[in-house]
């Protein structure tokens, strides 16, 4: 929800504590009985000032007390926010959707077929079609595995099973996604939706078994993919492969905030590791 601070309770005119520890009760109160959520924000220190008619570094101290007791972060030039548990699954397509809310949209994802990011893209792809919404830039970097050589999954789980079949069906399923997406992206800088919008793949000759998203540079939410048997149609008979399964596997959020939290040190390193293998390992897709 989208807590504003005329929803905010009045402080109790009785009590005698400093306006800084009431108003930091109110908004921790806000928060335990879940009025706004993990990874919403605040309303802005100017806001909360006027509301409560007090100086910016009272509210600045209230902040303080609650990022504290780690129930928020704070994000230079964004706000404060409700810390989202790295302990907690959540669900990617909020956070997509919230980013593109923000004038500049970047998006890494290094994974399997990139179809939960195609999901969660779709509702915020069409809002900018409709005009509802209209970031300046959209930049989307896509790592997936180069299945040209034989992996250890996805491959067949018998020796009667072609893994070159195995290999051709999975690209089927990486192509679809990930191209669907560089197409979508890039389509609107085509239509003049968007000033600059890109996309690319690129791909690694490394086992996948993980997913990682970086999005606007201060998120990173991580997952694994188990590994699992099961049957699927390989030449139009029914064949046993050993696969990754992706999709709705819990993904662990770390949002960037103070520069000693160690969420903040995730948020660094998964984009030090995107970068490495962007740069080096991984070739760029070609048709």
């Amino acid at each position: 929800m989208n807590l504003t601070a005329a929803d905010l309770d009045d402080l109790e005119p009785d009590d005698h504590r400093p306006a800084s520890q009431q108003i930091a009760n109110v908004l921790r109160a806000v928060i335990l009985t879940k009025r706004i959520g993990p990874g919403e924000r605040l309303p802005s220190q100017l806001d909360l000032a006027d509301r409560y008619g007090v100086a910016r570094e009272t509210i600045k101290t209230a902040l303080r007390i609650l990022r504290d007791e780690r129930l928020i972060v704070t994000r230079q030039g964004t706000g404060a926010f409700v810390r989202t548990s790295t302990e907690k699954p959540v669900g990617l397509r909020p956070h997509i959707e919230a980013a593109f809310e923000r004038p500049h949209v970047s998006i890494d994802f290094a994974g399997f077929s990139g179809e939960t990011l195609h999901g969660a893209m779709t509702e915020p792809l069409d809002k900018i079609r409709a005009g509802r919404l209209s970031p300046e830039s959209i930049t989307v970097r896509i790592l997936i595995p180069d299945l040209s050589q034989t992996a250890s999954v996805p491959a067949a789980a018998s020796a009667e099973v072609d893994d070159g079949a195995v290999r051709r069906r999975a690209e089927r399923i990486m192509r679809r996604h990930a191209e669907s997406i560089v197409d979508e992206v890039n389509e609107l800088a085509d239509l003049g939706l968007i000033r600059t919008a890109t996309a690319e793949i690129r791909h690694h000759r490394t086992a996948v078994l993980f997913k990682l998203y970086v999005i606007n540079g201060d998120q990173a939410f991580f997952g694994f993919y188990p590994v699992v048997k099961h049957i699927v149609t390989i030449d139009r008979s029914p064949a046993a492969i050993y696969d990754v399964m992706g999709k709705d596997v819990p993904l662990f959020p770390y949002v960037a905030g103070d520069s000693d939290d160690p969420a903040s040190l995730y948020v660094e390193q998964a984009r030090g590791w995107f970068d490495s293998v962007w740069t080096t390992i991984a070739k760029t897709h070609h048709q």
